[in-house]
């Protein structure tokens, strides 16, 4: 039976925090807010945990999660080859809705899927998910819905689309936002915007002036 836990106050986030902690070592799944939407996590470094996570989705390996961390500092670590025009988006806008593409570090032993060497990283702007990650380490998360239905702006609608796929709900209110991260491949030379989400092309484009937007659609 999946927990759906209040985060509100002091002790509920303790309790969450420690509940949610014990799910993801043991390779099950839990339900956390970010700063866009809520985001169904896994372990990523647990090949079974992601392959749960990417199921519960109705995800294939092709389709790879992103990965989210604690604190800038940790980028290092998953990523090598770091363009400084990365770190300088790093910088300006971690905290915050923009996931960096990376080149992953290749002694790392994890399993995200089909991602080329490549290693998607994000620090949400939100206090319950960056407690989360400072506790357990990097999580590999993705919106937290079945694939093709919109993403969940609360734990509740999370629950509806995943429900016992996943071990715990972090409820920590509704989310104001429908849109996404902004995603920018910082391996291809210039960077490349591949899914444009909240943050805008123009800010980014102050940070780094050669940047490539994504292509329009429709």
């Amino acid at each position: 039976m999946s927990l759906l836990i209040d985060c509100t106050t002091e002790s509920g986030l303790d309790r969450g925090l420690e509940a949610a902690g014990s799910a993801l070592a043991q390779r099950e799944c839990v339900v956390l807010p970010t700063d866009t939407v809520y985001g169904i996590g896994a372990d990523a470094f647990s090949p079974q945990a992601v392959a749960v996570l990417l199921a519960a989705k109705g995800r294939g390996r092709a389709m790879p999660p992103p990965v989210l961390i604690g604190g800038t500092a940790v980028m290092d670590g998953l990523a090598t080859d770091i363009p400084a025009g990365a770190r300088d988006l790093a910088e300006e806008f971690w905290p915050g809705a923009l996931t960096l593409i990376l080149t992953a570090q290749p002694s790392l032993a994890w399993d995200l899927g089909e991602t080329r060497g490549t290693v998607a990283l994000r620090v949400p702007d939100d206090q319950v998910a960056r407690e989360l990650l400072q506790e357990v380490g990097p999580l590999a998360v993705s919106s937290a819905n079945r694939t093709g239905q919109p993403a969940a702006t609360t734990a509740a609608a999370a629950r509806e689309m995943l429900g016992e796929t996943v071990a715990v709900y972090l409820d920590d209110g509704e989310r104001t936002t429908w849109a996404p991260s902004t995603i920018i491949d910082c391996t291809v030379t210039p960077f490349r915007v591949v899914r444009r989400g909240a943050l805008g092309f123009d800010e980014l484009a102050a940070v780094v002036p050669d940047l490539v937007d994504a292509p329009t659609t429709g």
